[in-house]
């Protein structure tokens, strides 16, 4: 017979204070947030509703949530999603070996009653990222990584707990959130999500930071460079990002791209240095050679 945990849930205290007390405390950690990102994780925190953010790869979705984590002194709990994830490994799992040994050791010995109780019992639960962060006291970031990869069954798992912060387990009852998780969820558009999720969530577009911001925030990660060469990296990204590449480059990769520029010595991007380094931006062969004739290397 299932036990169920009758806790209430608690609300979480806020994190930030305002929506410039969320710009502060980000960019004391690196991340530069415009009013938009800043008011959206500021409703999101005080309303207690759950963050999704979308967007192309590389725009700072998954480092917003871990500048949220970094800037409170939240734990932070990653579910990376990918095609095939299943509940055992968002949710929970039974350790069924370790089950197997305590019903081999108790029979003869007790009632099959007896061995049923202990063996879903919590020193037979392996909890999986959710679970893990429903059960947490302490201040808590709950990421769940490019959802769109999810297949949709996934989605429904997500409802229960997005929805009241709690988290069903037949054997065991239903356990609810002690202190409820900021929850931030990630995509990057692959696919549709569903209206139910879209429902519990505020939502937040990120696209690639306009030229001035990408400037500050490579300043604020490669300070050593020059505002010069700064300049001109984030001009020639600006063009890569104008191509019909297969990927285009990340915030990420332009502030390495810095780093090896300071790393080599450089305090130029001239031809020669592009096409030294331009494996640190373009991570497939035909968007170099399209790169290449666009920016008209040799």
């Amino acid at each position: 017979m299932g036990r169920q945990d009758d806790r209430v849930s608690a609300p979480q205290p806020p994190l930030f204070g305002s929506v410039q007390d969320v710009a502060e405390r980000l960019a004391g950690v690196g991340y530069l947030a415009s009013t938009a990102v800043a008011t959206t994780v500021f409703l999101a925190d005080r309303l207690g509703k759950p963050l999704l953010v979308e967007g192309p790869a590389g725009v700072g979705k998954t480092e917003l949530a871990k500048a949220v984590a970094a800037a409170t002194g939240s734990g932070l709990v990653r579910l990376q999603c990918y095609e095939g994830i299943d509940e055992a490994r968002a949710l929970y799992e039974w350790n069924h070996a370790k089950q197997l040994l305590r019903i081999t050791a108790g029979q003869g010995r007790e009632s099959w009653d007896d061995t049923r109780d202990d063996v879903f019992s919590e020193e037979f639960l392996l909890p999986r990222p959710l679970l893990t962060a429903i059960r947490r006291a302490e201040p808590t970031v709950l990421l769940v990584d490019e959802i769109d990869k999810a297949d949709v069954e996934v989605e429904g798992l997500l409802l229960e707990v997005l929805s009241d912060y709690q988290v069903t387990v037949p054997e065991m009852g239903t356990i609810t959130a002690a202190r409820r998780p900021f929850a931030l969820l990630t995509s990057n558009s692959t696919r549709e999500l569903s209206e139910a999720l879209k429902r519990r969530c505020l939502f937040l577009h990120l696209d690639f930071p306009d030229a001035d911001l990408e400037r500050r925030i490579v300043l604020s990660r490669v300070p050593e460079l020059t505002e010069s060469l700064v300049d001109a990296l984030v001009r020639t990204v600006r063009v890569l990002r104008g191509l019909e590449l297969r990927k285009s480059p990340s915030v990420a990769e332009t502030i390495d791209w810095g780093r090896t520029l300071l790393a080599l010595g450089l305090d130029t991007l001239d031809d020669e240095a592009v096409r030294a380094t331009l494996g640190v931006v373009l991570k497939h062969q035909s968007d170099a050679v399209k790169a290449a004739a666009e920016l008209r290397l040799n």
